[in-house]
C-alpha cells in the first residue's frame, strides 16, 4: 500500500443475522385503574394501548419490546417508528446495536426517544436469544438480586398513603416512596404520617414530580430532611437547573434528576457540570433504551453518582430494566410503581419479589419474558408494518 493511500476503517463483523423485518402490533390494555402520579402527569382513563415491537431476522429469531404505558398510548409514537426507524433497521446487523442507536440518533428529530428506546430493547432482546444469554450476563452482572422498593400514586386522603406504606413493608419491599399531593403542607403531613406509621429505620423516598418552586422545595425539602428521607426526586421542573443548583446548597438530603431532563442521556452532562443533583436518573424509555441508560449509568460512575433507574412503564421495559441494573454497580433500588393493574400487563409471568423484597435475575436468553401473545392477539387493534 501506497504511504500516502488513505486509511480505510475495517468492516464490522457481522452476527450472522440480518434484520428482515420490523412490525408493531397495536393491542389493549384493558380495566386500568383511574389514578395519576403528579399534577404534571395526565390520569389514567381506565384503558390504553401497547405496541409490541418485533424485529426479525432472515433466520426467523425475533426480539421483543413493548412501547407505550398506562398514561401514554402506543398511538402517540408508533407511526415515527415505521415510517422513521424502520428504514434504518431493514438489513442491518442486529448485534450492531452501536451503531444502529447512533444511526437513530440522527433522525430524532423525526421521531421520539421512546420509539429508539423500544427499538433497543427489542434488539438487547434478539441479541440475547443470539447467544443463548441473558442479557445481564451479556452485559457482565454485578450482582445476581436487587432490593425493591414500591411507589405510590397520587392520594386524596393521608390515611391512603398510610395504609400503602404500611402495607408495603408488610410484603417485604425494602422501601417506600410516596407522590404526594400538591400542596406543601398536605405532602408534609403525608409524609409525617408515613413515618410515624413505618417506624424511623424503614427506607422513605419522596418524589414530586417536577410541581413545586423553589420556595416550596426548600420548606419541603428541609421536612423530609428531619424525616430521614433517603431522596428528594423531582422538586423542580426538569429544565430548572438554576434553581436545583440553588436547592442543592440549601439542603443536605440528596437530591435526584432527572428522568425527564430534555434530550437523551448527553442531557446529563450539564446538571453534572452545574453540580445541580446528586443522583441521576433514567429508564428505557425516556433515555433511549439499554444502551442510552448503560452509557448513562457509566457517565454517572465516573462522578461516583448514583444512577437510579426509574420505572420502566410497561412489562418489558421493567424487566429490560432488571437486567440493567443487575449489571451496574451504581444503583442502589428497582422501583415497583403500584398497584399493579396500572403498571403489568402482557406478561403470562412478570416481576414479583421475594420474601426478601428483591427481585433476583432472569434466567431465559434475551430478556427471558414470557409474552402473553394470546392475550395480545384477542386484543389486537392493528398490525404496523
Amino acid at each position: 500500500m501506497n504511504a500516502n493511500s488513505p486509511v480505510r476503517p475495517p468492516v464490522p463483523a457481522k452476527s450472522g443475522q440480518i434484520i428482515t423485518d420490523v412490525s408493531v402490533t397495536i393491542f389493549t390494555w384493558k380495566d386500568v385503574p383511574v389514578l395519576r402520579y403528579s399534577d404534571r402527569n395526565p390520569a389514567t382513563t381506565g384503558t390504553s394501548e401497547l405496541g409490541l415491537v418485533t424485529i426479525k431476522t432472515k433466520d426467523g429469531l425475533e426480539g421483543h419490546s413493548f412501547l407505550g404505558s398506562s398514561i401514554r398510548g402506543a398511538y402517540l409514537d408508533v407511526v415515527s417508528l415505521i415510517r422513521t426507524l424502520k428504514p434504518k433497521l431493514i438489513g442491518a446487523d442486529p448485534c450492531a446495536r452501536e451503531k444502529i442507536w447512533t444511526d437513530l440518533h440522527t433522525v430524532q428529530r423525526a421521531t421520539t426517544m421512546r420509539t429508539i428506546g423500544a427499538v433497543d430493547v427489542a434488539l438487547w432482546d434478539l441479541a440475547g436469544k443470539i447467544a443463548n444469554m441473558p442479557v445481564c450476563r451479556m452485559l457482565g452482572m454485578s450482582r445476581d438480586r436487587i432490593p425493591c422498593y414500591a411507589s405510590s400514586p397520587t392520594y386524596a386522603t393521608i390515611d391512603e398513603y398510610v395504609r400503602e406504606a404500611e402495607g408495603a413493608k408488610k410484603a417485604g419491599y425494602c422501601g417506600y416512596k410516596i407522590h404526594p399531593p400538591r400542596a406543601v403542607e398536605d405532602a408534609i403531613d403525608a409524609c409525617k404520617a408515613i413515618r410515624k406509621a413505618v417506624g424511623p429505620d424503614f427506607p422513605l423516598m419522596i418524589d414530586t414530580g417536577g410541581i413545586h418552586d423553589f420556595v416550596e422545595s426548600v420548606r419541603l425539602g428541609k421536612a423530609v430532611e428531619e424525616l430521614g428521607f433517603l431522596w428528594f426526586e423531582d422538586p423542580l421542573a426538569e429544565d430548572d437547573i438554576y434553581n436545583y443548583t440553588k436547592l442543592r446548597q440549601k439542603l443536605t438530603i440528596p437530591l435526584m434528576a432527572t428522568e425527564y431532563s430534555p434530550g437523551g442521556f448527553h442531557s446529563y452532562a450539564n446538571w453534572i457540570v452545574a453540580q445541580a443533583t446528586d443522583y441521576l436518573r433514567g429508564d428505557v424509555a425516556v433515555k433511549g433504551g439499554l444502551t442510552g441508560i448503560l452509557k448513562a449509568a457509566t457517565l454517572a460512575d465516573a462522578f461516583r453518582m448514583n444512577y437510579e433507574i426509574h420505572h420502566g412503564g410497561n412489562s418489558l421495559n421493567n424487566l429490560a430494566q432488571l437486567h440493567a441494573a443487575l449489571s451496574i454497580r451504581n444503583t442502589q433500588y428497582f422501583e415497583v410503581l403500584l398497584p399493579a393493574a396500572a403498571q403489568k400487563y402482557a406478561l403470562i409471568e412478570d416481576l414479583e419479589i421475594d420474601a426478601d423484597g428483591c427481585l433476583a435475575a432472569p434466567q431465559g436468553p434475551g430478556l427471558g419474558a414470557k409474552i402473553d401473545f394470546d392475550l395480545i392477539k384477542a386484543n389486537t387493534i392493528e398490525v404496523l408494518r
